[in-house]
């Protein structure tokens, strides 16, 4: 009952507060002002993010690590006088002040110098948000998460977003979406963000319906009293229509139709979706010269660009996730289809050395701290899973002008696997994998392994190989057994397994899992994406 009634203050505290996120708008003027102050002020708002946030809210759970490594707030100050952020950040991290992803997730105590620090579930959170609506992660940092959104949060990333829209010419004219609905925050936020400047998408497609997700009712009423609201106040939010992935032409047909009668749009969606649009464009013979695709959610490879820009469209990378924002958006003078501004005027990055889990590997781990105090959560060098590469160059692209000179590239993650635009963390999987499976047909965690790899279109696959020696019946029911356990797992797990089900990304092979030539058994194993482009 109590968590009922939390609930419906907070849909109440959202429903309030759309009157006054709907009626603010800002203009191109705006957010280029606001996008330089925020960089000119990046010491400042970590400081005092530092101040209030984390020495000023005594359940932090970066007290105790700060503590451990005897730095006071007066020292943090200092260094950052003398050193800068970026140093500073480094130097806390090799005193001990991070927290890996598996911490960040509650999968494991905070443990530094035999000291344990148990994390309860929420303790993340900043504390200082209004906390208007609860999304499910399902982005780069992994599902099952729920994240506190506050609608001022939402406000503080459009002025960036207007920014990316007006450098690469696709401000203000005729878009679709091809997102999920609530508990997928995914085609909610895009569109309130993006609100505040009034760009509105013309449709909006959603892969999976409130039925097929059988989402509750508190997030049916959220989405349709969203539209409502919005077209209240003058913005003519269009209400989604279910459009699954082998229907994709659907979405192709439609940017034919836009782009006879306005000469272009804009399609924003998962690569792997915009990927099916590219394909079944192909497939029927249109060109899509003039539809520009932009979106993330997995790793824009060579071979999924590749087969999206031989249909005509334009490709453009995003990087996001809900804990953060956007991180990184697509340079408009790119080195490659992965090419990311980082968007430094809200978060600090730095790479560090991270044995990857399973593997004798090791990568530079992205560790971020967020800047903004409307940040769904408060991170200090926290792992996100993912690496790749950061440098500073200059590429004459508009985003420099505003003092964005950092780029990140090639970023790939290290724990998860993506397909069709939704991730679902090792873990997860590793639970089917060593004891859902061998419990249910026999067998050790040695005979189940996840392989993934690319096909020879560019989507990523993912294979179950099954030693030849367990004794199954009917291989149909290892795949039911798999997709109830993903049901059970959670909800950004569920739906996942009802996308990759729709694209038919999952299949089961009878061989022996493969080992690693160090002989060592990885339970989620990944063909290297050079060793799958050679054959393409």
């Amino acid at each position: 009952m109590k968590n009922i009634l939390a609930e419906m203050k907070m849909y109440g505290r959202y429903a309030l507060g759309l009157r006054g996120f709907f009626r603010q708008r800002i203009n191109l003027a705006d957010a280029e002002a606001i996008i330089r102050q925020r960089i000119a002020d990046r010491d400042s708002n970590f400081l005092r993010l530092m101040e209030r946030g984390v020495f000023g809210y005594s359940k932090s759970p970066y007290l105790p690590l700060l503590k451990m490594a005897g730095c006071e707030l007066g020292d943090i100050q200092n260094l950052i006088k003398t050193r800068g952020l970026e140093a500073t950040l480094y130097k806390l991290r090799e005193a001990g002040v991070y927290v890996t992803f598996e911490e960040y997730k509650g999968r494991k105590p905070i443990v530094r110098n035999g000291n344990i620090i148990d994390i309860r579930p929420g303790q993340f959170d900043n504390p200082y948000l209004t906390r208007h609506y609860h999304a499910t992660t399902g982005g780069t940092t992994g599902p099952g998460t729920r994240v506190a959104i506050d609608l001022e949060h939402l406000a503080a990333n459009a002025p960036i977003l207007m920014l990316e829209r007006h450098i690469h010419g696709v401000l203000n004219i005729p878009y679709a979406i091809w997102f999920g609905t609530l508990p997928d925050h995914t085609g909610l936020g895009s569109i309130l963000q993006r609100s505040r400047y009034g760009d509105i998408p013309t449709k909006w497609f959603s892969p999976v319906s409130n039925q097929d997700s059988k989402a509750a009712l508190k997030y049916r009423l959220a989405n349709q009293g969203t539209i409502i609201a919005a077209r209240l106040f003058g913005l003519p939010v269009p209400w989604p229509e279910p459009v699954s992935l082998d229907q994709a032409a659907l979405i192709a047909r439609w940017a034919i139709k836009t782009v006879a009668a306005h000469g272009t749009c804009l399609i924003v969606t998962h690569v792997s979706k915009a990927l099916r649009v590219c394909i079944a464009a192909l497939e029927e013979g249109l060109d899509l010269t003039n539809v520009t695709l932009m979106g993330g959610g997995e790793p824009p490879t060579p071979a999924k660009v590749k087969m999206m820009t031989r249909s005509g469209a334009r490709w453009v990378p995003q990087y996001f996730f809900v804990e953060a924002g956007p991180v990184g958006l697509g340079c408009q003078q790119p080195v490659d289809e992965t090419d990311l501004h980082f968007l430094k005027d809200s978060l600090a990055l730095i790479q560090y050395p991270r044995q990857v889990p399973g593997s004798a590997i090791t990568v530079d781990a992205f560790n971020f701290t967020t800047l903004l105090p409307s940040a769904p959560k408060l991170l200090l060098n926290v792992e996100s899973d993912d690496y790749g590469i950061i440098e500073t160059r200059s590429c004459g692209c508009p985003f420099e002008t505003y003092g964005l000179t950092e780029h990140v590239r090639d970023v790939r993650s290290f724990g998860k696997l993506t397909g069709e635009g939704v991730t679902l963390v090792g873990s997860e999987m590793l639970h089917i994998l060593e004891e859902v499976l061998p419990t249910r047909f026999g067998g050790s965690p040695l005979d189940y392994q996840l392989m993934e790899k690319e096909d020879r279109q560019g989507f990523t696959r993912l294979s179950l190989l099954v030693s030849p020696k367990i004794q199954i019946k009917d291989e149909s029911e290892v795949f039911e057994t798999v997709m109830e356990a993903l049901k059970r797992s959670s909800t950004a797990a569920h739906l996942a397994g009802e996308l990759w089900q729709q694209a038919a990304t999952l299949t089961i092979m009878r061989q022996e899992p493969i080992w690693t030539k160090g002989t060592k058994f990885m339970p989620l194993h990944r063909t290297k994406l050079s060793q799958q482009m050679k054959k393409i």
